[in-house]
């Protein structure tokens, strides 16, 4: 439906617009919070707990934050909450018309867990919403008050939504529930925790009352949740563009430690803004992805038949030929059975195997009930087609194995070595 690919456009673009927004004010809030320094005595007479100079688009700017509040509340105060309501109903949006609309395509993986949609689509929002309620209820809980405790009981939740996740949606589907819960949870803390505080707050001075310092202190704590939310969200924002994380037989470690890898290197960030700099922390982010990279990309071993090399050179000089009127398979020359041993993969099996198992989507004119496009660009209607997009093709069917999308022509494992012994005939 066409309508709906617009729709799904214009949704997507006005989430990350306004993701950006949310998350530049959050990184810039914190920044500045830990960049404060203690000011003069006048300004402390006046409850100033901490201010700083910058200077930015060729103006200086002077900024100072109070210990309680103002005496009187100014004329107008910018509250920052839009940025994250925005983002949060946009990107809710998006995961109801590309996974919940496209529960079949995109959501259910037959191979994973053979889920009614209506089943799919209840099991997605009960992780959403009911690891909410257990996030909500352990910050409100005496667990808050043991730093420690809190933070691997938070990281248990992660972890157990991770791996039900991948047990029950597709890889892709998985990790975009992973990162909605996160979402849910980064905007949660706006609208239960930071706003209802701050709210207080204006209130008490507005009636020349105290202020109770636990209020301050309770949104300063999910401000900073959020901030280390932060890294992990944008990998999962932009996870559905590399399979090789999604579609791992270990997806949800694969998540898991990436996630935990860009929180860490969050951290040298934040320490570095209140004067701390510790490049071991950097050092060992960038070996712990190393390390996540080579362990997500070591190559599976294919028994593939060593060829001598009259056959290599025969298979090299196959000939092929297009006819027009018949199929893929028809378009190319048999192979010669004598020039090759019994193990070969012949062009002609190849085109076979392509026009069964890819043509559907990847054509100029797909025949896909969901694909009206040939994703990517990607087209394998020729022989010439499929010489030129061989090692896509190769990749994506025997290393990642995410293609056929979902299996849905449910392409074997032999199937697979086939595409493979002949992409190693040809090398």
């Amino acid at each position: 439906m066409p309508w709906l690919d617009w729709i799904s456009l214009f949704v997507r673009w006005f989430h990350v617009v306004a993701g950006v927004a949310w998350i530049g004010a959050s990184f810039y809030f914190i920044w500045l919070d830990n960049n404060l320094r203690t000011p003069p005595k006048w300004k402390q007479d006046k409850g100033i707990k901490g201010d700083l100079w910058a200077i930015h688009g060729g103006g200086f700017y002077e900024v100072a934050k109070y210990a309680y509040g103002p005496e009187k509340m100014p004329e107008t105060l910018h509250w920052f909450k839009w940025e994250a309501y925005t983002t949060w109903l946009s990107g809710f949006a998006l995961l109801i018309i590309v996974y919940y609309f496209g529960a079949s395509a995109y959501l259910i993986d037959p191979s994973v867990n053979a889920l009614s949609p209506a089943t799919a689509i209840s099991l997605g929002l009960g992780l959403i919403f009911g690891g909410l309620a257990v996030y909500e209820f352990a910050c409100r809980s005496p667990l808050a008050k043991y730093p420690l405790a809190f933070g691997i009981g938070l990281v248990a939740l992660v972890c157990i939504v991770s791996y039900l996740s991948t047990q029950w949606f597709s890889g892709r589907g998985a990790y975009i529930h992973v990162g909605a819960l996160i979402g849910t949870i980064m905007a949660g803390n706006v609208f239960f925790n930071i706003m209802p505080n701050q709210r207080k707050m204006v209130a008490a001075v507005a009636d020349k009352k105290d202020i109770d310092p636990s209020w301050g202190a309770s949104a300063k704590l999910r401000s900073v949740h959020n901030n280390y939310f932060t890294l992990p969200l944008l990998f999962i924002m932009i996870s559905n563009h590399y399979p090789m994380t999604y579609q791992h037989s270990q997806n949800w470690l694969v998540l898991i430690a990436i996630m935990a890898t860009a929180a860490w290197i969050r951290h040298f960030f934040n320490l570095r803004h209140v004067g701390t700099t510790k490049p071991s922390i950097l050092v060992s982010g960038a070996a712990a992805m190393l390390a996540i990279a080579l362990w997500v990309s070591w190559p599976q071993t294919i028994s593939t038949p060593q060829l001598s090399h009259g056959a290599a050179h025969s298979a090299h000089d196959t000939l092929h030929a297009e006819e027009p009127g018949n199929n893929l398979a028809g378009t190319v020359n048999s192979d010669s059975d004598n020039a090759q041993s019994s193990m070969m993969v012949s062009d002609k099996r190849v085109a076979s195997l392509v026009t069964t198992h890819c043509v559907s989507c990847h054509s100029r004119t797909p025949t896909d009930d969901i694909f009206n496009v040939a994703p990517l660009g990607v087209v394998l209607d020729t022989w010439e087609d499929i010489e030129r997009f061989a090692p896509q093709l190769v990749r994506r069917t025997t290393v990642t194995k995410d293609m056929p999308f979902l299996n849905k022509t449910k392409m074997t494992d032999a199937e697979r070595q086939e595409i493979a012994r002949w992409f190693a005939q040809k090398r």
